[in-house]
């Protein structure tokens, strides 16, 4: 697996975790924004995130584009599309968001250790069917369940 740099949003995510339990709302940070109530955060989602969140997400993921792609159920295509208008769909930026909640608790799980998060987020998990947590948590049933295993998991509690 490729070890990508630490960019700006996982400093900043990382120190939310350090003060803050449990990670609330500060998971918006992987797609770059600094609000984190939820009033705001919802508007910003009925409205649709701009494209910059997408490629804030790609580079805090440190996943080939592709995976991400499959993650939010979004064609390349429809992301060229974006690209060029600036900012993506409310429900591709639900899908966005989602993906970026998910990942945050596992990035948490592993104590604001993004490396091992990646690691865990794409390995299959008998828990889930030999499927990875990214590829279940493409749907919002899917993730809430990987994020149940995230929860038995901080728990101590087995699989």
């Amino acid at each position: 697996m490729v070890d990508y740099p630490t960019t700006e949003d996982q400093e900043l995510f990382k120190e939310h975790l350090k003060v803050s339990e449990p990670v609330g709302n500060y998971y918006v940070t992987l797609v770059g924004l600094r609000d984190y109530k939820t009033p705001e955060i919802v508007d910003v989602l009925q409205t649709g995130l701009s494209f910059d969140a997408f490629e804030h997400f790609s580079q805090n993921l440190g996943l080939p584009k592709d995976e991400i792609l499959r993650l939010i159920q979004l064609p390349l295509r429809t992301l060229q599309r974006r690209k060029k208008e600036g900012v993506l769909h409310p429900d591709e930026s639900d899908r966005l968001l989602r993906a970026a909640r998910v990942f945050a608790q596992a990035v948490s799980l592993f104590d604001g250790n993004y490396k091992a998060a990646r690691e865990w987020f794409v390995k299959p998990l008998g828990a889930l069917g030999g499927t990875s947590p990214l590829e279940f948590a493409r749907t919002e049933l899917g993730a809430r369940e990987v994020e149940t295993i995230i929860g038995r998991l901080e728990y101590g509690i087995p699989l």
